[in-house]
């Protein structure tokens, strides 16, 4: 019998707010979108979830202080037409599958008490290949939301993602939709093989039209070049390695 400890650092009450989850998976897109969001916004922690599901580890920071593996949330409230906000990020997601479920059960619980009417999961669409200029594709719990995510340049491809959303990006949108809170997921196409911050960056260029916010995403978009860079100096060794190479097929 698994535990989950919710920890409540701030008393926050919430009008018409919107769930952003951007726990770690494919590139770390949604994390890096996420994340990237509650610096800009400087959204303030008003809860800290602790369970077993998470693997059994303790980070330890540069003074040498330990933590508990853990999710956080965080919240912002709107100004004009941007509405309440509120952030679920974390290192880990729940290691199983009735992790998965029992955390997001009690998740969905909690942020609907706390005013959370809408959720949009923010992930990567991993592809299996270097992607020059990601899309943002999209999937959704009804056809409003479909037609909202169009208008913000998310496209929807029949039959992708072929294999569904697996883990939290998918699981609070099924589990949400039961409990009456519709949403969508904006996934970055990715190639899967690193930390995608270029994926990220097209992921938020759609949500700030979702959201009605200014987004600076200078900071991304110049970490995108550095993993551009990187990227483009492994290949050019891969080539010049490939030249040198002798030509193991030929048989004399």
């Amino acid at each position: 019998m698994g535990f989950t400890e919710i920890v409540k650092t701030e008393e926050v009450q919430l009008e018409n707010a919107i769930l952003l989850e951007g726990l770690p998976g494919v590139g770390n897109v949604g994390k890096l979108a996420a994340t990237h969001l509650i610096e800009e916004l400087n959204a303030k922690k008003c809860i800290e979830i602790y369970s077993s599901y998470f693997p059994p580890q303790v980070l330890i920071d540069d003074d040498g202080i330990v933590k508990l593996v853990n999710n956080e949330l965080y919240y912002y409230h709107g100004k004009g037409k941007t509405r309440d906000l509120l952030f679920l990020v974390g290192e880990y997601q729940g290691m199983d599958s009735s992790g998965q479920y029992d955390l997001c059960t009690k998740l969905i619980e909690l942020v609907k008490q706390m005013g959370v009417t809408t959720i949009y999961t923010l992930g990567g669409y991993g592809l299996g290949k270097l992607v020059p200029d990601p899309r943002v594709l999209g999937a959704a719990t009804s056809d409003e939301i479909v037609k909202l995510f169009k208008g913000a340049g998310v496209e929807f491809i029949d039959g992708e993602p072929g294999a569904g959303i697996v883990g939290a990006s998918g699981l609070l949108l099924g589990l949400g939709k039961l409990q009456g809170i519709h949403g969508g997921c904006l996934m970055g196409e990715t190639s899967g093989y690193m930390v995608d911050p270029k994926s990220a960056s097209a992921v938020l260029k759609s949500l700030q039209k979702l959201l009605n916010l200014k987004i600076d995403l200078s900071e991304l978009e110049e970490r995108a070049k550095q993993v551009d860079s990187i990227t483009n100096q492994l290949k050019e060794m891969d080539t010049g390695e490939s030249e040198d190479r002798p030509d193991v097929n030929y048989i004399g």
